[in-house]
């Protein structure tokens, strides 16, 4: 893996010389501010789940379709993105996901019914799918003195927009749920006039991208280990996002407060401190053990008082920002696929897990009780461990010529794609 000669000597990212974070070209901040809001999509809904379900006179597991939906058309569009932007470009990629957002966030806004938000939903998936996946590529190659500090504006945006996506979604959907909705299209809107006046068009892939490239990869035994253990996680992952409003059942501020600093964690653990546990203790190590406190903490959500499951989400932060970032690694570098290949066909599949898990999670209470898909989520996380356990043998290699760092010039991220 090559790296930017600023990643290699250790130069500060912030330093103000031409290559700081501080001191890019306008184009790397338009697309930077998009991404965002992009990502503060995910959570944006988080902590109104409870006052839409009240709004459209919809149940728990009704509403939890805003997730199934919107992770449903994510998991296909990662077969389409790469055939997509190699095709017509990073800039009008951006725009194309930038355009279906701001019209899907907007209908989603008007939503006379739950089934109308789940479908327009749905559609702002695909937007983001186009939007996020072709972001940091964009970034690496309008960015100035190399990738390294292009790397960490977009790891921050990443972080900055899941940590803030709950926060806004809880101010103004304090006033009606509605509002997020408009708000994350007004903003969208304004980052497509940033793009489209500051960021000039990239060149395209030498080669284009076949819609079932992905899939081939799949073929390689370690790849596909990978992804499984990482479907596994996801599901344990997104019924901590999906289903815990409901259990908490907060007021909007206090649901957008514990989930944003469930997203602070999530950022720090992913973007400062995965890097350092992976150098002291391996890659493998610190994935098993991620996963099986994740377990833990999940039971403990489950099972505990509401305050220990205010703590227990918050906590989970931790944990899931630490397996972003390895898992991803991971599938980066455990088969010879070009590195947008072999992360649309690993993301392929988790993202599977994070459309199921928002529909099973509400069922599985109204089968049995409370406390149970929260027993699930924690035996899933312990199967993405066990099958690390298991294909070890096929992922050593690779974890130990692993460098950590969170993207490379291909434009992947550790939970953008």
């Amino acid at each position: 893996m090559q790296r930017d000669d600023a990643e290699v000597q250790g130069a500060d990212p912030f330093d103000e010389g031409s290559g700081s974070i501080l001191r890019q070209p306008k184009a790397v901040w338009a697309t930077a501010g998009a991404s965002v809001v992009a990502f503060m999509g995910i959570g944006l809904v988080d902590p109104i789940l409870p006052s839409i379900a009240k709004g459209l006179s919809a149940t728990p597991s009704q509403v939890s379709l805003l997730f199934t939906s919107y992770f449903l058309i994510t998991a296909v569009a990662m077969l389409v993105t790469g055939y997509v932007s190699s095709r017509i470009g990073g800039k009008k990629t951006l725009l194309a996901g930038l355009t279906l957002v701001v019209v899907f966030a907007a209908l989603s806004g008007t939503s006379g019914s739950v089934g109308e938000l789940v479908g327009f939903r749905a559609g702002w998936g695909l937007g983001n799918a186009l939007f996020v996946s072709t972001a940091l590529a964009v970034i690496v190659g309008a960015a100035a003195g190399g990738s390294a500090a292009a790397i960490l504006l977009y790891e921050s945006a990443l972080g900055l927009g899941m940590a803030c996506g709950p926060l806004v979604g809880a101010l103004l959907g304090n006033a009606s749920w509605r509002y997020p909705f408009f708000g994350t299209a007004v903003l969208m809107a304004i980052g497509f006039i940033c793009i489209s006046f500051f960021l000039k068009e990239q060149p395209k892939p030498a080669r284009k991208t076949s819609l079932l490239d992905p899939i081939r990869a799949l073929g390689h035994g370690g790849l596909a280990s990978v992804a499984a253990s990482a479907f596994f996680y996801n599901y344990a992952f997104f019924t901590v996002l999906a289903f815990t409003p409901f259990v908490l059942n907060m007021t909007p501020y206090k649901s957008g407060a514990v989930f944003f600093g469930w997203g602070l964690l999530l950022a720090i653990f992913s973007v400062l401190v995965a890097p350092r546990l992976q150098e002291r203790f391996g890659t493998l190590k610190v994935l098993g053990a991620s996963l099986v406190l994740l377990a833990a903490d999940l039971v403990v959500l489950g099972y505990g008082n509401h305050m220990a499951a205010v703590v227990c989400t918050i906590l989970s932060g931790a944990f899931i920002g630490l397996n972003n970032t390895v898992y991803t690694e991971l599938a980066l570098g455990v088969s010879d696929a070009p590195r947008p290949v072999a992360s649309a066909g690993y993301n392929f599949v988790r993202w599977f897990a994070a459309a199921a898990a928002p529909f099973l999670a509400p069922h599985i209470e109204g089968w049995t009780d409370i406390h149970i898909p929260f027993v699930v989520a924690a035996l899933t996380a312990l199967l993405g461990a066990a099958v690390v356990l298991v294909r070890r043998s096929a992922l050593s290699h690779e974890a130990k010529e692993l460098q950590p760092v969170h993207a490379t010039e291909d434009g992947v991220s550790a939970f953008a794609n």
